[in-house]
């Protein structure tokens, strides 16, 4: 049975147009995937379809009815649910009340709300997919970027749906989330349900779907059935060309200056870091790797000054760092995991994010800021990350992720940071973003530059890597060096 059917679908934003004539369909019992690069149009239709917005022209079909979702709520409720890329939680509620936002009212009696019965259903929707460490009544502030999506997946699952987009959600989770959505997918096709599947990991999306629809400048391109599934053929079809160039780095020389940029000594903190101590070298990519909770994604916190270490400190060219303006003073760049929260505001023009880290170097004698000095600093960054975009005064919040994500590097870049800080990189972009992102990474290197890259892929840290730092527990694991041998294999060991 056709499950859902999209037609003739158009969508745009002013000038912009994100869907043109776009029609597919999934079939009950099916995993379809959609990918493509970012920006070229797969959030946009599966949000009209999950209610989040409405289309300009167009159709839609739920089990051969039309279907007209008001909000996602009312989506959710007759059976189209839809689990977002970025933060879909509030933070100043519990996990219960996340849950249940917008049916709060279901637990009222009299003038009370029954928080002890709204806990215990939501502890058994988080048991129901694994997810019984997080404890309902929580308070959602206090989790982490994966634990809040976790909470999202319960608040999703909780209503049953027979249709569930997973959009990019699998890049936020470490091992144990992805085999949490992977087993709700299962069991979903054997119930006779249908996912809609987006990821820009191609390995993933090819191992997980039953057909593959590929998108591109907001144009259906071609619909790949299982047996047709060939790894240089999509990426064709998703980018339009061949790519050119290495992917990742295709040098094993191994050859880092001795000059020490940055050295930590005795970090910890809480019980994410543990007596941590490393340097970092003129000119080193080092890689940070673990699994989610190991410890480095608060590294990269304490090393920019965003959190501070109980104990233990680190220097950089032999000065001590104490907080984010001396990091920043001293070169130091730091593009968060969480960009969204963290790296970026939003609700603000691509000018503002970009230039907000650049103020000292764009003020005439560290005083006034000339418009024309201001739009030209910009301007570059836009220019050389080739972000796309209408103009510099566009809001970052209608930014494809890829885009988003090289206005994150865009603060840094302009301001010349001879030390950055990445974590998770290239988390929900495309390939052709991710390939323009280790040539600019390899660039920097070769310039004196250094990076810490802490990353949750293994390809992505042994592809980089000068040397690759393995975390469990908040503490130093193993150190591993270039070599065309490592494998992840290697890696994982140390992980576990």
């Amino acid at each position: 049975m056709e499950m859902l059917e999209i037609r003739n679908m158009h969508k745009s934003f002013g000038p912009t147009i994100a869907l043109n004539d776009v029609s597919f369909s999934a079939q009950s019992g099916e995993v379809l995937g959609l990918i493509g690069e970012n920006g070229s149009g797969k959030s946009t239709a599966t949000s009209i379809y999950a209610g989040m917005q409405t289309c300009s022209s167009g159709e839609m079909f739920f089990k051969g009815e039309p279907w007209h979702p008001v909000s996602m709520n009312d989506a959710l409720k007759r059976g189209v649910g839809m689990i977002v890329q970025e933060n879909g939680t509030v933070p100043g509620i519990s996990a219960a009340e996340n849950i249940f936002l917008g049916e709060t009212q279901e637990y009222v009696s009299g003038l009370f709300v029954n928080r002890k019965k709204m806990n215990r259903d939501a502890q058994a929707a988080l048991d129901a997919i694994g997810a019984g460490h997080i404890r309902a009544e929580m308070m959602t502030g206090m989790l982490d970027f994966q634990d809040r999506k976790l909470l999202e997946i319960a608040r999703v699952m909780a209503k049953d749906p027979e249709v569930l987009v997973v959009d990019e959600t699998t890049t936020a989770l470490s091992q144990k989330g992805r085999d949490i959505i992977y087993g709700i997918m299962n069991t979903m096709r054997k119930e006779g349900k249908t996912v809609i599947f987006i990821s820009h990991d191609l390995d993933e999306i090819m191992e997980k779907c039953d057909r593959l629809t590929v998108l591109r400048d907001g144009k259906i391109i071609r619909t790949f059935e299982h047996e047709e599934f060939e790894e240089g053929a999509i990426k064709a079809a998703m980018i339009g060309r061949e790519l050119q160039g290495s992917y990742y780095r295709d040098d094993y020389d191994g050859e880092v200056s001795s000059e020490v940029v940055l050295a930590a000594e005795h970090l910890n903190h809480t019980d994410q870091l543990s007596d941590f101590s490393f340097e970092l070298h003129a000119g080193e990519i080092l890689g940070i790797g673990g699994l989610s909770h190991c410890g480095m994604h608060t590294l990269g916190k304490v090393l920019f000054g965003n959190e501070k270490a109980e104990s233990g400190s680190f220097t950089v060219h032999g000065r001590q760092i104490r907080n984010e303006a001396e990091a920043m003073k001293e070169g130091i760049g730091y593009v968060a995991k969480d960009r969204d929260t963290e790296s970026l505001c939003l609700e603000a023009s691509i000018k503002d994010n970009i230039a907000i880290a650049g103020l000292d170097k764009i003020a005439v004698h560290n005083a006034f800021i000339l418009p024309s000095r201001e739009n030209s600093y910009v301007d570059a960054q836009i220019k050389n990350l080739r972000i796309k975009c209408n103009d510099r005064n566009q809001y970052v919040s209608t930014l494809s992720g890829g885009n988003k994500q090289k206005a994150a590097f865009g603060k840094w870049t302009g301001r010349d940071s001879s030390i950055l800080i990445l974590d998770c990189p290239t988390r929900g972009v495309d390939i052709g973003v991710k390939q323009a992102m280790y040539q600019l990474m390899y660039r920097m290197k070769q310039e004196g530059k250094s990076i810490i890259l802490i990353s949750e892929e293994m390809t992505e840290l042994i592809g980089m890597s000068d040397r690759l730092l393995v975390m469990k527990d908040g503490k130093l694991q193993k150190e591993l060096f270039r070599s065309r041998q490592l494998s992840e294999a290697d890696v994982i060991e140390y992980m576990i």
